[in-house]
């Protein structure tokens, strides 16, 4: 038995071939060995390292040191996100930190904390203020009325400049989004929605606690068409309870209808053990590996037939969007907010469970209000934990960032960014590469470039997992990852 991964019938970029084409436009197939062999918990490199490795060693002390080196180089840009946790209720598949309450008094109290928070960061950057990259997320960011929305973006812009041209994101739920937020949203500059679907399917929206009907979606996203959002991003997730092949067809169907700018398909990261409420799910309703990964391919394909172009991991694009541009160019970069073209060297995170990545450290705030409360009452920054990255983290951050975003590794670049001979520095790697993924058809490799093939576009957590110094090093034990497939 073998899974295949057909030719695209269309939506490829003009003048694109199949050995370079971003959107991997040459056929291969995909057998139940590879998949049994592959199909292990792995990161999704949001980071590197991940944030497995934070740890409270790092603590406000050495959070405020690398905001100090950050503020003196004044004139370099910023990433800036703000963490929104509150939802009304639950969805089971849901791995963010969220809140649940109905008691808007709650909300309304941790933004006042979060006005501080950003005045307070604002502060140790001693005017820099340049913000390419802004994003509110969640949690239910549409959770607060139009006149917190208001207040907190007026905050925002008092202490940093949001610059022409910045992107300017949030993440809609629309089932709880009204048009009135979305009128206010833009007007205060907001340009680009995330808006949250998963599945149309019913008996799978009952299954995770999200019914969401797709008109209802349709009109939000029809109203933010109109208002003149430049990008509208639909998330979609396969792996989750009941989804079939023709369900999840004809709710990819209806999303490539729509039209939006862009499309995130998210593997369902099934991790009961560290988010209790994916207990509930009944594992005999999860999608065997096989049957998984048969639901991404299908979902790809009718993608890539209705025009669109594969991004990175999971992600598509229409061949006019920034996104797509970038990747054609190689040039694409990620960070904790996602896919972006407009990188900046630091990016600050505020509210509870938010990670900065400031002048080569990560650090993340704490999770309980309580906590975050009582340091920022007392002047502190909320720092739980976080990480110094050393050299050696540098150069394989860069590594798997490429890999991650752009399927590529151009290997006399890395030899002279880093001042390292590639091929001595990662012989070890290399070895593992040509006896696992090279044969299996994942890598394309010579002295000059590691290259992903279509196949290994598949399985490019698998590829970066060779890099990964940290995975290497740890004992068999409790999982912390979710599964590869």
């Amino acid at each position: 038995m073998s899974l295949e991964v057909p030719r695209p019938r269309g939506g490829l970029v003009p003048g694109s071939d199949g050995a370079t084409d971003p959107s991997g436009a040459s056929g291969t197939e995909v057998t139940v060995d590879l998949l049994r062999r592959y199909d292990r918990p792995g990161p999704r490199y949001t980071s590197y390292p991940t944030a497995v490795e934070f740890h409270a060693g790092f603590d406000e002390a050495a959070y405020r040191e690398h905001l100090a080196r950050a503020a003196a180089e004044r004139d370099a840009p910023l990433s800036l996100y703000l963490h929104l946790p509150f939802c009304e209720e639950r969805c089971t598949f849901c791995g963010c930190m969220v809140i649940i309450t109905k008691k808007r008094e709650v909300a309304a109290h941790y933004l006042d904390y979060l006005h501080r928070e950003i005045a307070l960061l604002a502060g140790h950057l001693q005017g820099r203020r340049r913000v390419v990259q802004y994003h509110w997320g969640g949690g239910t960011p549409t959770y607060l009325s139009v006149a917190q929305i208001e207040a907190l973006q007026e905050t925002v812009a008092r202490h940093f400049d949001i610059q022409p041209g910045a992107e300017a994101a949030i993440e809609v739920d629309p089932r709880v989004t009204s048009f009135a937020q979305l009128e206010t949203l833009r007007a205060l500059g907001f340009n680009r929605l995330s808006m949250g679907v998963q599945d149309f399917t019913p008996a799978v929206q009952e299954a995770v606690n999200r019914v969401q009907g797709a008109d209802e979606t349709r009109a939000l996203f029809e109203r933010a068409r109109e208002l003149g959002y430049v990008s509208i991003n639909i998330d979609l997730i396969y792996g989750l309870p009941l989804q079939t092949l023709d369900s999840f067809g004809r709710s990819v169907d209806a999303v490539v209808r729509m039209r939006p700018d862009r499309v995130a398909v998210y593997s369902f990261a099934h991790v009961p053990w560290i988010r209790g409420n994916q207990r509930r799910l009944r594992p005999e309703d999860l999608p065997s590996p096989e049957t998984k990964l048969s639901l991404f391919v299908a979902a790809r394909q009718r993608f890539l037939d209705g025009g669109y172009q594969a991004i990175g991991m999971d992600h598509f694009a229409l061949p006019e969007d920034e996104l797509a541009r970038a990747a054609r160019a190689r040039s694409l970069h990620r960070n904790f907010m996602g896919y972006t073209v407009k990188p900046a060297p630091d990016m600050l995170g505020a509210g509870v469970s938010a990670i900065g990545d400031v002048a080569g450290a990560f650090a993340q705030n704490v999770k309980k209000l309580s906590e975050y409360y009582a340091a920022v009452d007392a002047g502190r920054f909320p720092i739980e934990r976080g990480y110094r990255l050393s050299p050696d983290d540098h150069v394989r951050r860069h590594v798997i960032t490429r890999l991650m975003c752009n399927f590529h590794v151009d290997v006399a670049d890395v030899s002279r960014r880093f001042g390292i001979d590639f091929g001595s520095y990662f012989a070890r790697e290399l070895r593992e590469l040509r006896e696992g993924p090279v044969v299996d058809g994942f890598v394309e490799m010579d002295e000059g470039r590691l290259e992903l093939t279509p196949r290994g576009r598949l399985f490019v957590r698998n590829v970066c997992m060779v890099f990964d110094r940290y995975l290497r090093e740890k004992a068999a034990g409790t999982p912390v990852f979710s599964r590869t497939v």
